[in-house]
């Protein structure tokens, strides 16, 4: 018996077969190998064609299933995690309006600061429990407003693990936590905010049927079967933003327990027992994969847009030819804590929400020529994420969140010791490094929501943790780079 999931990243389509018995992956692999294309037609602007994700799921299948070698009819559900805050607009027969505007586009920015200031700070924090912003909803706006011919053709809109759901079984919904993507949903109503919707002049018949995280969500359709080398009919029963999956991927479900990660952006998100809310909306709430009416568990995200994506620039532009991101880590490591008076605004990569949606780009601040070189620059590098999670952090300690214990993948950014030893230094935080990814994740959400797992506990008991990382004896050295980086940070935002 096996799971399948899906982890629909904008680098890449990642797929995971696990044993449902053993919680053992048994094959995984990704696709493209290089990084899937992005469109920036203006600055500001990130598209991706839909249908690409759904040819790279299929390259990605075809490789597990050939790897495994195990009787399609044996995968009893799937799970989907996706790349959040994406638009995706469809018409009557299901075709695809426009490429997606992802996550990463900030043209909604306007819109969303319009729609807070006419509808007013206490109706959107207090039942959206965020601005507008820069989320799927403005997005629409900016759409509505600049491509009148898309807008009134749309049938419905997706994210973009709806629109995968959907190429898989032809079935067109969401959920409460995706809704909440969109900034869509309503907590004081506990249903899509109609507020805002009326407000942008949205058609409700727009939005698809909604259904909860776990459950039957629809089944793998004769074509799809055919297109992907499964069995049809097999349930698609768990789906999840990238950021709640991989909360829900390191069995983070509760108050107080947090999680973390760092890929082409960085995000720290914890869980939240309470309706509460930052009152300059720097900080983004969205309704946890468990989150009910008679439960409430809002995930308390602080997202940094520029975090592996910086370090890839970095590697490209700034290290030495050919050399690996190990190496890079050697090379930073070379250099003490605070970087010797370099410090680096890692905020390249649009606008950035703990900034309240400003756009102040990346800046290298404090080079003396006569003593710095490369390395500094390096470790300046990945100091400044650490201290813009820790930034966000702080934000969220101000409404009731409690940092003491951190949950990470051993992935990406948190593969280098500089960065998770700043993170523990600054923070004051453990870090405990799990063997896990989305897609690992996404196969163990299906099996929740199949009723193969009584609950999330059992479906991540055979968890393994890795590595602890504490902070240092004497935090001191981390803490003055802080209060340095955020000296900088002060002086660009005037």
């Amino acid at each position: 018996m096996y799971l399948l999931g899906y982890d629909i990243g904008s680098s890449s389509v990642k797929a995971a077969l696990v044993d449902a018995n053993t919680g053992v992956c048994v094959a995984s692999d990704f696709y493209p190998r290089s990084e899937a294309p992005i469109k920036a037609l203006q600055p500001g602007w990130a598209e991706q064609q839909p249908d690409n994700w759904f040819n790279y799921l299929k390259e990605a299948t075809a490789s597990v299933m050939a790897t495994a070698r195990i009787d399609a009819r044996d995968i009893k559900a799937i799970g989907i995690s996706y790349q959040m805050h994406g638009l995706v607009a469809v018409d009557r027969e299901g075709k695809v309006l426009r490429d997606a505007i992802i996550w990463c586009d900030s043209r909604g920015v306007p819109y969303g600061e319009k729609a807070f200031e006419e509808l007013g700070a206490d109706a959107c924090l207090s039942r959206l429990l965020n601005s507008p912003g820069n989320f799927t909803a403005a997005k629409l706006a900016w759409v509505k407003d600049n491509e009148p011919e898309v807008f009134n053709n749309i049938y419905k809109v997706m994210l973009p693990g709806d629109y995968i759901a959907y190429r898989l079984t032809g079935e067109i919904v969401t959920n409460a936590e995706g809704l909440s993507e969109y900034m869509l949903w309503d907590f004081r109503e506990n249903a899509p905010a109609k507020f805002l919707m009326d407000y942008f002049g949205y058609d409700v018949e727009i939005l698809p049927e909604v259904k909860p995280s776990f459950g039957i969500q629809g089944y793998v359709s004769e074509s799809a079967a055919r297109e992907l080398g499964i069995a049809a009919g097999i349930p698609v029963t768990y789906r999840a933003g990238d950021q709640p999956n991989n909360a829900l991927s390191l069995n983070v479900f509760n108050p107080g327990e947090v999680a973390s990660t760092a890929g082409t952006s960085g995000v720290v998100y914890g869980i939240n027992g309470t309706v509460d809310y930052d009152s300059r909306s720097r900080v983004n709430n969205f309704a946890h994969v468990n989150h009910s009416a008679s439960q409430t568990r809002i995930g308390v995200m602080t997202c940094i847009s520029g975090t592996g994506i910086l370090n890839s620039w970095c590697k490209r532009n700034i290290a030495p030819e050919g050399i690996s991101y190990a190496d890079m880590n050697d090379l930073a490591a070379q250099i003490p804590v605070g970087s010797q008076g370099v410090t680096v605004l890692p905020f390249g990569n649009g606008a950035e929400r703990v900034l309240e949606n400003r756009q102040i780009g990346c800046s290298v601040n404090g080079i003396n020529f006569n003593i710095h070189d490369r390395r500094h620059i390096l470790r300046a590098a990945q100091e400044g994420i650490v201290f813009s999670f820790m930034y966000g952090m702080e934000i969220m300690e101000s409404i009731g969140m409690e940092i003491r214990k951190i949950h990470a993948g051993k992935a990406n950014m948190f593969l280098s010791p500089v960065f998770r030893e700043t993170l523990a230094g600054v923070s004051g935080a453990t870090i405990d490094l799990f063997d896990t990814d989305g897609a690992v994740g996404a196969a163990k959400g299906a099996g929740i929501g199949a009723g193969i797992y009584k609950d999330n506990n059992e479906a991540f008991a055979t968890l393994v943790k890795l590595e602890e990382i504490h902070p240092a004896a004497d935090r001191t050295p981390y803490l003055e780079a802080y209060a340095r980086w955020k000296q900088v940070l002060a002086a660009n935002l005037k």
